[in-house]
């Protein structure tokens, strides 16, 4: 499963500085790096290199700073991975391109360019937000069909639990939950 790729990628991304959570708004991962604004990364997760990885990543390329694609290396090294055009379109595209081994170990096989890409900034504050309002790392990237715990979703629990000790007003709610007031109102 492409699970067993994020935690790999997650080590090598956190090396590097990068604070990483799994996915966030359909990304497999996001990392961010420093503040102000922060540098953005996402990385598309999947067990071979093919066209549905690509696409993700075209999809995707807009709201980051680097884009990173990432696939299970083959196991003779033949695989789309050691094929020269295959690494030429990642560069032609301004992805880099990570290589995981059975083993664990991440390999660079393409360095992302320093140019930057176009971005999106409605898509690029989307990821930043949810990124930062999330508590702790509660989804495992390149998970399918299971319930993603967004930062929502841990807000509205949070909420749950207290009312559920006692009645609380939404002044003693807002410091600790601060969509307390959408989450009672929409009665979630």
């Amino acid at each position: 499963m492409e699970t067993s790729l994020y935690l790999p990628v997650k080590r090598f991304l956190e090396s590097l500085g990068f604070a990483v959570k799994g996915e966030i708004a359909g990304c497999d991962l996001v990392a961010l790096k420093g503040d102000d604004p922060p540098v953005v990364v996402i990385g598309e997760l999947k067990l071979s290199f093919n066209l549905e990885l690509i696409l993700q990543a075209v999809e995707r390329a807009g709201a980051c700073d680097e884009l990173w694609i990432a696939a299970k290396m083959s196991i003779r090294g033949k695989g789309r991975e050691s094929d020269a055009r295959y690494r030429n379109l990642c560069r032609r595209l301004g992805f880099g391109m990570l290589g995981v081994t059975d083993a664990g170990t991440v390999e660079i096989l393409v360095e992302p360019p320093t140019a930057a890409p176009r971005r999106n900034p409605k898509k690029r504050a989307r990821l930043i937000t949810e990124h930062k309002k999330r508590i702790g790392d509660p989804a495992l990237g390149g998970s399918t069909r299971t319930p993603i715990m967004t930062a929502y979703r841990q807000q509205a629990l949070g909420c749950a639990a207290a009312l559920a000790a006692g009645p609380r007003n939404l002044k003693e709610l807002k410091p600790t939950y601060p969509d307390a007031q959408k989450i009672l109102h929409r009665n979630v």
